[in-house]
């Protein structure tokens, strides 16, 4: 079966302790396999990348910018979810905050179902972690956007 094509945009976001935010989730097709990831999504339809990854950024973690810069990444992955196998292109994005207190009033019901956890990571921390994160090569990415090793 062809996968399902889907465009998102995701979000880098970065402390001043050059941390990034990652939000721990599980697909319900597979309980009790934990993995981390960026805040972001898909795109909604006529959507560019730069408006889903604003809209993104606030629904889920209550940040409002007034803009995200240019995309810092972009890949294609393949990944499957409640029995769905995905073809997903994604640009990310690099936003920078002092210091920030995630709000998750804006995820939608399956979001609050299958994320438990948010959490700031050091590159030293994604390196030691022993639960999969995405994308996978996330430190390269984060070195290259200019993120710091704490």
């Amino acid at each position: 079966m062809e996968p399902k094509h889907r465009v998102a945009a995701r979000i880098l976001l970065v402390d001043a302790d050059d941390r990034v935010l990652l939000f721990r989730g599980f697909d319900p097709a597979a309980q009790g396999v934990y993995y981390w990831f960026t805040p972001g999504g898909g795109l909604d339809d006529g959507e560019d990348f730069t408006a889903g990854a604003l809209r993104e950024l606030r629904e889920e973690t209550g940040l409002v910018v007034s803009e995200v810069g240019e995309p810092v990444h972009s890949d294609v992955t393949r990944f499957s979810f409640n029995g769905v196998t995905y073809r997903q292109e994604q640009m990310f994005y690099l936003v920078r905050v002092a210091q920030w207190t995630v709000d998750s009033a804006g995820f939608d019901d399956y979001e609050r179902d299958t994320i438990d956890e948010a959490r700031w990571f050091s590159l030293s921390d994604l390196g030691g972690l022993d639960e999969a994160y995405y994308p996978q090569d996330l430190i390269e990415v984060l070195k290259k956007a200019g993120v710091a090793e704490c």
